[in-house]
């Protein structure tokens, strides 16, 4: 079976690349089991898979997601230049850029200064993503197929990668989706999707550290806040 990682021995891991993989291998399949490999790049998180050995937290990605026909409209793979396939990439690029935004400032020395200004920006971040979700239940579209493990076409790979990253925002400001319904709801519809429900609420389910150990938050769990830190 395929093996997925993302802390090597002694080195404490992290949420920040893997959550999403995490979701959508879990979510497939049911479990992943940690092993020690020899990688030609040696980079977390890393997935092997019989011969095949990856590393890029978005190459596992894609590479779990074919398996389960939810590549249709991404990276180059399937027919056509469509506006589905041109909103997945777009959308995969845009998190990727929050993302990079979030870690600067939380593994930054100045945290607590940059922290006001960050928080600032979040609404503007949420709304655009509010604003390409749209009234659709998905963002790459609403129509239903038979083809995806998880029933619906549209449900690709980067839905799962647009759930982490508002889910850290939400985790980072609680309150930074409550002007944006249809992003609540997304988050919602998402969660309570079978497979994902079965795996959040499971042993195998890692909410944490958001982000590794030299981070200035995230990197903790608050036992009596019952918050990231």
């Amino acid at each position: 079976g395929a093996s997925l990682s993302d802390s090597w021995e002694g080195r404490g891991g992290g949420r920040f690349l893997a959550h999403a993989i995490r979701l959508l291998l879990d979510g497939c399949r049911g479990a992943w089991w940690p092993n020690r490999p020899g990688l030609l790049f040696l980079q977390l998180p890393y997935l092997i898979d019989g011969a095949h050995r990856l590393t890029q937290s978005n190459t596992i990605l894609c590479y779990i997601a074919r398996m389960y026909n939810m590549c249709e409209w991404s990276c180059g793979w399937g027919r056509g230049t469509g506006g589905h396939k041109i909103r997945v990439d777009v959308l995969e690029n845009q998190v990727m850029d929050v993302r990079l935004c979030m870690a600067m400032i939380c593994y930054s020395s100045d945290f607590e200064k940059l922290k006001p200004d960050y928080l600032k920006e979040i609404p503007k971040t949420m709304k655009l993503f509010s604003d390409f979700l749209g009234k659709r239940p998905w963002f790459a579209g609403d129509k239903f197929g038979a083809h995806s493990r998880f029933a619906f076409l549209q449900l690709t790979y980067v839905h799962f990668l647009v759930y982490d990253i508002l889910d850290m925002h939400r985790t980072f400001e609680p309150r930074c989706l409550d002007e944006f319904p249809n992003l609540k709801d997304f988050t919602s519809r998402f969660e309570g999707l079978k497979k994902i429900s079965a795996y959040m609420k499971s042993s195998c389910f890692l909410p944490g550290p958001l982000f590794l150990k030299t981070a200035m938050w995230g990197n903790k769990y608050c036992p009596v806040t019952r918050r990231w830190e």
